[in-house]
């Protein structure tokens, strides 16, 4: 089973701590902006907190500042993935 986060499990995630229902295929499209759906830093945080409890590991400072869902997977899968790895 894969650590690393996808973008239903986002979406899912999204709509559990920010309060935002979002289609995951419109999450994947390119050049998606969380602003566009109504996603804030704060909405992220609590996503980032959500996946620091899940996975036990400090998700990188910053991604709750990621602008587009590509960015956010990004910097949080390269940190599960490098936890996972050592």
């Amino acid at each position: 089973m894969s650590n690393t986060l996808n973008y239903p499990e986002l979406a899912a995630l999204i709509q559990a701590r920010a309060g935002v229902a979002i289609d995951p295929a419109a999450l994947e499209r390119p050049g998606a902006a969380f602003d566009e759906f109504g996603v804030d830093s704060l909405g992220l945080l609590g996503v980032v907190g959500e996946l620091e409890n899940r996975h036990g590991v400090k998700v990188t400072n910053g991604a709750e500042s990621a602008k587009t869902p590509a960015e956010f997977l990004d910097l949080v899968n390269a940190v599960v993935t490098a936890k996972a790895g050592a």
